[in-house]
């Protein structure tokens, strides 16, 4: 017996068994084997008899079959041929009713993140006094390079005493800090190099004046702090001793802003593999490429344009080392906010968060403009 036969009804010229004998168009009482195989065979389900065809019931005659509609008025009655040669469909499991068709959520829109318009304000603001104080007076320029440089490491010193404890004395740092600056101004790298070794030694110090708890994580925080804020920063100073000093400074933040902007257009529109989740989810491999292909272009223009002898293909290497290490910088800035458990250094720049947060990119930067300025153009 075939699982197709369960249930239907009786075929014409069917003999089955019967207390008179085999009756002729008669429905089977059972199934269609002798008594002495009964105990070889598994036993089968009892199907309830099916009335012939015609009448009311014809109609829910399929919804005992496997296989037969679900409704009644899903299909009509099968007619005695289609049991010799089931078709097809009659094969396939029904599909269930389907619902009322939902609308589609619409989808959300991105996010920058920040406020924008406070963020745009913002940078055009810091924008116009770095670019009046580097074409008007360049130690007016120095001058900014110090505050930048005093406000980061408040910034950083309070961060780190907050979320971990640490107490880096701020102010040898300020202090020596403010000079390496104006060193790397007047004397060079050699200048710059010397007054490093100078503000170390003073937070070495300072510090002798407090309890020795925590002496030695106080004062490897300040050292770092000293080599990563100003000690950097002073390499901007530095680059301005040329006679195109100017541009070549010029160059380099638009460089780096450039860089980064080209990184969070690309990023946001059409950011979707992560470039390092696990320290800064936000940003992507889609989003790096965008940097790169900005920071070479700008790089091109500007070498061609702005800096004596410079070429284009020099900016193409000088903006492709651009985005490297601003993205670097952007990374390590991420990595140390996420060991304090902080999203930003600060509040002091709407939309943008402190001023750590927009030196971060900045600060790996200087040096590697610098190194490539030198090797391309020289140093005069």
């Amino acid at each position: 017996m075939n699982d197709s036969s369960w249930g239907a009804p009786p075929q014409a010229g069917y003999w089955g068994p019967s207390d008179q004998g085999p009756v002729q168009g008669a429905a089977p009482a059972g199934p269609a084997y002798d008594a002495h195989d009964a105990q070889h065979t598994r036993p089968m389900p009892i199907v309830p008899d099916v009335p012939a065809h015609g009448g009311d019931q014809d109609d829910d005659r399929g919804a005992a079959r496997t296989g037969g509609p679900l409704f009644r008025d899903a299909t009509p009655p099968p007619s005695p041929s289609q049991h010799q040669a089931p078709s097809h469909k009659a094969q396939n499991p029904q599909e269930p009713m389907s619902s009322a068709a939902q609308p589609a959520p619409a989808p959300q829109k991105k996010s920058a993140g920040r406020d924008l318009g406070a963020a745009i304000g913002v940078g055009v603001g810091l924008g116009a006094v770095i670019v009046a104080s580097l074409f008007v007076v360049k130690a007016v320029f120095v001058g900014v390079i110090a505050v930048a440089v005093v406000v980061g490491l408040w910034e950083l010193t309070s961060r780190l005493a907050e979320q971990k404890g640490i107490k880096a004395p701020l102010v040898p740092l300020a202090l020596g800090g403010a000079a390496m600056v104006v060193a790397g101004y007047v004397r060079g790298a050699e200048g710059a190099w010397v007054a490093m070794a100078l503000t170390a030694l003073a937070v070495l110090v300072w510090r002798m004046t407090d309890s020795p708890e925590g002496y030695l994580k106080d004062v490897t925080a300040g050292v770092f702090a000293a080599f990563y804020i100003p000690f950097l920063a002073t390499f901007v100073a530095m680059m301005l001793t040329a006679d195109d000093g100017a541009r070549r400074v010029l160059t380099f933040l638009l460089l780096a802003v450039v860089s980064d902007t080209g990184a969070y257009a690309v990023g946001w529109r059409f950011g979707k593999h992560k470039l390092a989740p696990r320290i800064s989810p936000g940003k992507t491999r889609e989003g790096l490429l965008g940097a790169v292909t900005f920071a070479m272009a700008a790089g091109a223009l500007c070498m061609e344009f702005l800096i004596d002898d410079g070429t284009w293909w020099q900016g193409l290497l000088l903006g492709l080392a651009v985005a490297a290490s601003a993205t670097l910088g952007d990374l390590g800035e991420s990595m140390i906010k996420r060991d304090l458990g902080i999203k930003d250094m600060g509040t002091l720049l709407p939309g943008h968060g402190g001023i750590m947060d927009r030196l971060d990119s900045l600060l790996p930067t200087a040096p590697v403009v610098w190194l490539l300025m030198v090797i391309f153009v020289g140093s005069g």
